[in-house]
């Protein structure tokens, strides 16, 4: 057994066994890790996350993220209130039996389906290749960095 292995769970090996058990002995918990040379891997992420790269990514995000979602919340809170404040506006017929409640709601899922699609265009688009390039450099300064 290697005591390094982080799927082994030593602390619940004996887990349900009686503490006189013959033979038993208590498991044996390994120490904290000894950095090997070099930066830690916590260091590295902080660089990382300090970088201008990083952050580029980040503004992308929100430039996108922010405005879509307050657009998208107003748009959703005028539907609601309107329900609430105008009940025969909401309850006039549009064709047969749909009403412009039934339009406007049938709309906030359209809206829906349209925002997810706008949001994966704009990641793949302006931030994927950036945020890829970034987890690779990522991996590389972290390969021989202590854990």
């Amino acid at each position: 057994m290697r005591l390094d292995d982080p799927w082994d769970d030593a602390i619940t090996s004996g887990w349900g066994e009686p503490d006189s058990a013959a033979g038993s002995t208590p498991p044996v918990v390994p120490g904290p890790a000894v950095p090997r040379g070099g930066p830690r891997a916590a260091d590295i992420y902080l660089e990382v996350q300090r970088s201008e790269a990083f952050q580029e990514v980040r503004r992308r995000y929100r430039r996108f993220v922010v405005p879509a979602t307050t657009a998208f919340f107003v748009w959703y809170l005028a539907y609601v209130v309107t329900a609430v404040t105008a009940p025969g506006l909401m309850a006039r017929p549009v064709a047969g039996a749909v009403n412009v409640a039934m339009v406007v709601g049938l709309g906030q899922f359209l809206t829906t389906f349209l925002l997810t699609g706008a949001y994966a265009r704009h990641a793949r688009l302006r931030r994927d290749r950036a945020a890829l390039d970034l987890r690779w450099e990522t991996q590389e300064m972290t390969r021989g960095a202590g854990r």
